[in-house]
């Protein structure tokens, strides 16, 4: 195959041909990914970024209400993933189970335009006031936004992978392209967030609800476009397994059948495939490791003496392994997600209550605001890919510059330092409240808006790392036949974070109103303690941080046995992330 200049991974055309390298995948089929993302982020942003501000303006709901169904509508929009992922990994693969998905997608998005474009579906108005809405018109709404978070479930997970799949891994100058790949697929989602947030925002409070979400529908169909022109030169991975997702269940059930026998003393004498049979099939050999050694039992050979099944590989077993260690990070990434959420939430309704003139007559949009998260992002990117990774490439000899879990530590401790920025801004914003006597809910507090800028700006900067570090890290440490559905560890990590901080935000504010207290969200910005549950957030974020360390310093990277190719010659390919310790000082 490789004399004939095709692809050493066994990717294909759409219909089923081995494709050349020379034709086909890297940066050449990415730039049409690449410019689908732009627009798509473009359109998820243009809603997500203002919504509250709708729920609260337009449909009248209270702060507190507001503020947990965008949280759960958030949360939908990142935990779908996981049904569609499972979909392209078991049934479909990535390329259909996107293109059915993005129909849904796109259907959500015109609903949507209806919805607060046409009389009959949205509340009437007179005079700047709005009606409250009926139930059908709510019901209408939110149907339409659901719609976007079913289509969402099916191309969020694929399209970034499939991204991914146009590098062939066996091929050493394409391995080495791909370790840019995240960072300049984000720089295409910020760039289409930096539209919404500074663009769609401006347009919906200023021109029009339905100028504002049609904009990105149109984007959304432009995006889908732009994807299919570059279909001829795809490269799309065959699915090796029926059902990858089965060994997750087989493995620990024969772990647990086993569990009387003694495993051996050496890992050699487990259950193993010799290396030609993953040659030949177009699979990867995982390494044995220590962790999670209970699993080893399913590995045993004299189990199944006699026995008309053989015993789990040892790739078999280190797949699941790889799976129970991405659980153990997943779960300290669930507080940096909660704090995440509130730059579309408490941060924009923060925002509102602050002098936004620029100038005599321009006001900024509270939401706009989180233009400058994508802003530092942007600028980020490519001082991160440019500069820090060849600098720390240098001094550690890591391709990546830092592990991947190095990265996203040092992003979960710029998040904590953001939120901490964050108590204190609202410590000054209390404080000038009762210096000038601030009281109705629509009082504006003699402080400018730009004293939130810090906490956006840091909060974007952390993104650079551990957003990006987070969906490598899922891609890259997924077992091989499980990619699309490992990144859902990314998405859902997100959609948690949001149903988290929709939990949080309720029963802080029942437990806070009982026998009459000030609850600490109230309706009334200007009349409450917002400063305490930033406060609240900066200790768990904090605590948080140190459960991250410890998990961090527990897991083992995957160490694959597979040989890639470097003009023309056979070397055996290096596990990138070999330091079991993420955070070294």
């Amino acid at each position: 195959m490789e004399a004939k200049g095709y692809t050493q991974d066994g990717t294909v055309d759409l219909q089923g041909r081995p494709v050349l390298a020379s034709k086909t995948g890297k940066w050449r089929a990415c730039a049409f990914l690449v410019g689908y993302e732009a627009f798509e982020r473009m359109a998820f942003y243009g809603v997500a970024s203002n919504l509250v501000v709708y729920l609260t303006t337009q449909l009248h709901e209270d702060n507190v209400s507001s503020v947990r169904n965008v949280n759960n509508w958030s949360g939908a929009v990142w935990m779908t993933p996981i049904l569609g992922a499972y979909i392209a990994d078991s049934y479909l693969g990535r390329f259909w189970t996107f293109t059915v998905s993005s129909l849904i997608y796109v259907l959500g998005m015109v609903l949507l335009t209806m919805a607060v474009s046409l009389k009959f579906f949205k509340p009437t108005c007179a005079n700047g006031v709005c009606n409250k809405a009926s139930t059908s018109q709510i019901a209408f709404f939110y149907s339409a936004l659901y719609t976007i978070a079913v289509g969402s479930g099916g191309t969020k997970p694929n399209i970034s992978t499939f991204g991914a799949d146009q590098f062939d891994d066996f091929n050493a100058k394409e391995k080495e392209l791909k370790v840019s790949f995240f960072n300049w697929w984000m720089f295409s989602s910020f760039l289409g967030a930096l539209f919404a947030t500074i663009g769609l925002v401006y347009i919906q409070e200023n021109l029009g609800w339905g100028l504002g979400y049609g904009i990105p529908t149109i984007g959304l169909l432009l995006s889908l476009f732009i994807f299919y022109v570059g279909t001829p030169i795809y490269r799309h991975k065959v699915r090796k397994s029926k059902s990858p997702a089965r060994d997750l269940i087989g493995v620990p059930v024969a772990a647990f059948k086993n569990r009387k026998l003694k495993l051996p003393t050496q890992p050699s004498e487990l259950h193993e495939l010799e290396l030609q049979h993953y040659s030949n099939s177009g699979k990867r050999q995982v390494h044995h490791t220590p962790s999670f050694s209970f699993l080893d039992k399913a590995a045993i050979k004299e189990a199944n003496m006699g026995a008309t099944r053989s015993p789990c590989t040892v790739t078999q077993v280190e797949g699941t392994k790889l799976v129970f260690g991405m659980i153990m990070i997943w779960l300290v990434t669930l507080i940096p997600s909660t704090i995440w959420a509130q730059i579309n939430t408490l941060f924009v309704k923060q925002g509102t209550t602050l002098d936004r003139h620029l100038g005599s007559s321009f006001q900024i949009p509270a939401a706009s605001l989180g233009s400058f998260v994508t802003l530092s992002m942007l600028l980020s990117v490519p001082m991160y890919d440019r500069y820090f990774v060849p600098l720390m490439r240098r001094k550690s000899g890591n391709p990546r510059g830092i592990t991947l879990l190095q990265r996203i530590g040092i992003g979960f401790m710029l998040q904590v330092i953001a939120i901490a920025i964050a108590y204190a801004v609202e410590v000054k914003r209390m404080h000038a409240i009762r210096i000038h006597q601030v009281v109705g809910p629509k009082e504006v507090v003699p402080m400018s808006i730009f004293w939130l800028l810090p906490q956006y700006v840091l909060i974007g900067i952390a993104d650079v790392f551990n957003a990006i570090g987070l969906l490598e890290f899922f891609y890259d440490q997924s077992p091989e036949d499980m990619q699309s559905l490992g990144t859902t560890f990314f998405t859902s990590g997100i959609g948690v974070g949001n149903f988290l901080n929709s939990f949080l935000v309720t029963m802080v504010d029942k437990i806070t109103r009982r026998e009459g207290g000030k609850s600490w969200i109230g309706n009334n910005l200007n009349d409450t303690h917002l400063d305490y549950y930033y406060g609240f957030l900066l200790v768990i974020a904090a605590l948080n941080l140190v459960a991250f360390i410890w998990a961090s310093s527990k897991y083992i990277y995957k160490r694959e046995n597979a040989e890639v190719t470097e003009d023309g010659v056979q070397v055996e390919s290096k596990t990138l992330d070999t330091s079991p310790l993420a955070i070294q000082v």
